[in-house]
């Protein structure tokens, strides 16, 4: 990603059979911060997949958009969807200058998306994209290694521990959870 576009952090956690996206709200451009609230997660496929991104959020929204369209052509094959989305980002002369990362997960499988081709799946169900992912992970880890804590839980607390060791973290925290 470019070094003008910060949308910092997004967690995703899948937990026994339970699955939850935490975003903090911290919207940056350059070394400003120009809002506290923003919006970087959302619901899709009639609420059975859930998405966030960290990046450019006008490129976000086009690939939210796209990966709208793949999830529909594509119902309830989330794998799928997701290759068919890192196929024509990478390949469409407009889409692979967008700059952007995507987590996207249901029940059942948790992926992150990039322009480069990746399509990732985690081996522990964790997964943190963004600026404070570092911090995010390892606390995402810790947490499912040492507590009894829910998917959401755990989401919206390695959150939390990010937004106090990152500068482009904040804790103006929105989960969603299926």
């Amino acid at each position: 990603m470019g070094t003008r576009y910060r949308s910092t952090t997004i967690v995703g956690v899948r937990l026994k059979n339970r699955a939850a996206i935490a975003g903090d709200g911290q919207l940056t451009y350059g070394e400003i911060i120009l809002k506290h609230g923003g919006k970087k997660i959302r619901r899709m496929a009639d609420g059975k997949v859930l998405a966030g991104f960290a990046g450019a959020a006008a490129d976000a929204l086009a690939l939210f958009e796209k990966f709208d369209g793949h999830l529909a052509a594509h119902p309830g094959d989330l794998r799928r969807s997701a290759a068919e989305l890192a196929k024509e980002w990478r390949t469409d002369k407009y889409l692979r200058n967008l700059e952007a990362v995507l987590v996207v997960l249901d029940k059942k499988t948790l992926l992150m998306i990039s322009g480069t081709g990746e399509i990732i799946e985690p081996d522990d169900g964790i997964m943190a994209i963004g600026s404070g992912a570092p911090s995010a992970l390892g606390a995402a880890r810790a947490l499912v290694k040492h507590t009894n804590l829910s998917a959401r839980e755990i989401a919206e607390e390695a959150l939390r521990i990010a937004a106090a060791i990152c500068i482009y973290t904040n804790d103006q925290i929105m989960v969603e959870e299926l």
